[in-house]
């Protein structure tokens, strides 16, 4: 509905006094919806003429968060944060951030290079230390799920061990000896184990020991007597490997202590036994996947 001037009857028939009135009302601090209540006007093109001008009151001006944000953002910035620890704390772009303070100097660094590579270092020892503790533990629950073997398991262990690092037959060079060759000190125990297992006579077995010359022999020839439990009859003489100079070796220090050959006199039957188990075992495992 138009407003006219000239017009004598109607509800806005004086507009100039009805401007009188609006702005009176803007400047005592009415908002638009306010004073269109207390004039009765519905019309918002007419009540925007009526107001033309006149600025709204400071209360019914909507906040800026952004304007909030910013004033945060310069405040932490002058504490010293890093911007990554104001996007954090802020929930706001780095862009932001980094807009909003570039003009603030940068804060000092606080700590050297060497405290935070300490710091850092530390970290990592910690985050090391859980690792190696999930490990453990995980090694520690696969122990104790394996639990005790029935005579079964441990001989097919045996056939396995010896299939794998014990010395074999072939049809240009008969070998139907057990000799059986092994570092490790729980592999070795679990083959003597598997040999009390098909009862062969403890007096049959022969040892020597395989070690680098540069390595404590003397040392290593008592750990493996001590282990096997064997007379000194029974230790054939050490076989020294010569060192090459021009070779780092790793397999140092004191858990070194080369390897024990375990020899079993008169076995050729039990070589024999070995083998056709071993096939044996082949055969089941593909028949399984079939």
């Amino acid at each position: 509905m138009a407003l006219s001037r000239t017009s004598t009857t109607g509800k806005y028939a004086d507009f100039e006094a009805l401007r009188e009135q609006a702005v009176a009302l803007r400047r005592s601090g009415l908002s638009r919806r306010q004073i269109r209540d207390e004039l009765k006007i519905h019309n918002n093109d007419i009540l925007n003429r009526l107001l033309q001008g006149e600025p709204p009151p400071e209360w019914t001006k909507r906040p800026n968060a952004k304007d909030d944000l910013r004033a945060r953002a310069r405040e932490l910035r002058l504490q010293g944060w890093t911007y990554d620890r104001i996007e954090a704390e802020l929930g706001c772009s780095r862009s932001s951030v980094s807009l909003w303070v570039r003009d603030l100097p940068k804060p000092e660094r606080k700590r050297s290079s060497e405290e935070a590579s300490a710091i850092a270092r530390r970290g990592w020892e910690a985050k090391l230390l859980l690792r190696e503790e999930e490990r453990q533990d995980t090694k520690d629950r696969a122990r104790q799920e394996v639990g005790t073997l029935s005579p079964r398991e441990l001989f097919l262990v045996g056939v396995g061990l010896y299939w794998a690092e014990g010395t074999k037959d072939k049809p240009h060079a008969r070998r139907e000896q057990v000799t059986f060759v092994n570092s490790d000190p729980g592999v070795i125990s679990t083959f003597l184990a598997w040999l009390d297992l098909m009862e062969v006579d403890r007096a049959l077995l022969r040892f020597s020991v395989m070690i680098h010359e540069t390595a404590d022999v003397a040392g290593a020839e008592r750990y493996w007597a001590d282990l096997t439990g064997a007379g000194p009859s029974q230790f054939n003489k050490t076989t020294l490997k010569r060192h090459n100079p021009k070779t780092v070796r790793k397999n140092t220090g004191e858990s070194y202590r080369g390897c024990l050959v375990i020899k079993v006199l008169k076995s050729a039957d039990l070589y024999r036994r070995i083998e056709g188990s071993w096939y044996g075992i082949v055969c089941g495992a593909a028949h399984r996947q079939g």
